[in-house]
Parts: structure tokens; sequence; C-alpha cells
């Protein structure tokens, strides 16, 4: 992947922009510093190494060299009724492009995608505000295609895989997997305020009907069986009583029931 096979790939989608970089810290931090002095709508940085890449509570997400996509799309909301869906919105783009391979995926809420129960991608949504308004949004997503891409897993919270390990064999051109997605995005974009969106989300997520613990802080703060979503896309777990507990975004994290 380099500047002129992104370009031609993604010739045909009206983007923004676009900033290619063969090795960066963050294309998150470079999205926002653009997205602060007038990126257009849908512009995108993407890098083929990242070093100083991150995920959400501060964790790292580092993308070897020729291995993985780490991308940013900065976005401009006309309105803000529907932000929180954003993270929604990215993770089923991603796994639309994986169930057009052939995959599984399933939505770990609120913003990792799976194989397998094992994490393929994550997603970062960071906002850059004007006043009390949000001026832009910047998308995050890192992925992990080929095997050299996944870190080993006793470094991990929860395993990782990548497109290979799971298909058996190479995906697609990273470049290709950029379009397809950044496709998907433009498409359920259109539909932010739907219950089509909510519905599908719901249908993928991970851990459905299981127990799972809810971590703040890394300390377990709630205990349920995952319901489904609220219309804002809270999580809505059942307690012991079948007592509805809802669990908002923020620096949470969700994890299996041993």
């Amino acid at each position: 992947m380099n500047e002129t096979s992104l370009k031609k790939a993604l010739s045909k989608i009206n983007i923004g922009g676009l900033r290619y970089f063969d090795s960066i810290g963050s294309t998150n931090d470079e999205a926002l510093a653009w997205a602060a002095t007038g990126a257009k709508d849908f512009s995108v940085v993407i890098a083929d190494e990242q070093t100083r890449g991150r995920g959400r509570l501060h964790r790292t997400w580092h993308t070897p060299k020729g291995s993985a996509l780490a991308i940013s799309l900065i976005l401009r909301p006309k309105d803000s009724s529907h932000l929180s869906r954003t993270v929604c919105m990215s993770a089923l783009a991603i796994s639309d492009s994986l169930l057009g391979m052939g995959l599984s995926p399933k939505i770990k809420w609120p913003n990792d995608v799976l194989l397998n129960g094992k994490k393929v991608a994550g997603i970062l949504v960071e906002s850059v505000w004007s006043g009390s308004d949000v001026d832009s949004l910047v998308i995050g997503m890192g992925i992990n295609v080929y095997k050299n891409s996944t870190p080993p897993n006793d470094s991990l919270q929860l395993p990782a895989t990548s497109l290979e390990d799971e298909l058996g064999k190479e995906p697609l051109l990273r470049e290709e997997i950029v379009k397809d997605i950044l496709l998907n995005i433009t498409s359920w974009r259109e539909k932010l305020s739907s219950d089509e969106m909510l519905k599908t989300w719901e249908e993928r997520l991970a851990f459905r009907h299981q127990q799972v613990n809810i971590l703040s802080g890394g300390e377990k703060s709630e205990t349920g069986i995952v319901d489904g979503l609220e219309s804002d896309g809270s999580l809505r777990l059942r307690d012991e009583h079948s007592n509805a507990v809802i669990v908002r975004f923020g620096d949470v994290s969700l994890r299996p029931a041993a």
C-alpha cells in the first residue's frame, strides 16, 4: 500500500482530502490537527505504520509496517442529535466489510469488532469542539489485516486475531479494504438516526444473552446479561432480578464473565 495505490482505489469516492504516511505516530493526532485547521468533511488520514496509536482508556494500538490498517476519518456533523451512534456506524461499516469476505463478525460494545471471540478491529472517536458545539469528529479505526499485525496475547486483555488468520489465506489488498469500509460508512451515515441501524447493531452484538462484567476504572462495576441497546446506543443489561441496568458510554469496558 502506498499513496498512489490508495488514490487509485479511492478515486471514485468523494473524499474531502487524503493524507498518507509511510510512518506516523498517530493518525488520530494528525486528523485532529487537520480538522482544527479546516479539513473538509470526509477527509482521510492513513498510515502504513503507526508507532504511537491509541485506543480507548489510554491503551496503545501499534500498527506494524505493512501489516495492518490505521485509518482516521474526519466528519463534520450537520447536527449533534445522534453523535453517540458514530462508533456504531463505524463498527457496522467494518463488520459489513468482513461479512463480504465470508466472515462472521460481532461487535463488542462499544467499540471493538471480534471474529470468533477475538479482537480484529478497534475504534476510537474523538471530537474537535467550537465552544459548546462539536465542530468535527475524528474516527480512528485500527484493523489487523496480516498475521504479523497481531500482538502477543499475553500483552492483551482480550485475545486478538487478524483477517489472514481467520480467512486462512491472504485477504484483499489493504487499499481495497479501506475503499469498502469508507463506502459502507457513507451508506450507514445516511441511516444514523434510523431504527435499522440500531436493529442491525443489536443483531451483531457480541455476548448477547450472555453474562458479562462491566469494568470502570479497572474495577468491576456491573454484572448482567446483555439484553440489547437503548436508542442512544447505551448498553442494556438484565441483572439477577431481571431488572434493566443501563450502561452509558464513558471510561468503561466490557468483558465476558468467567
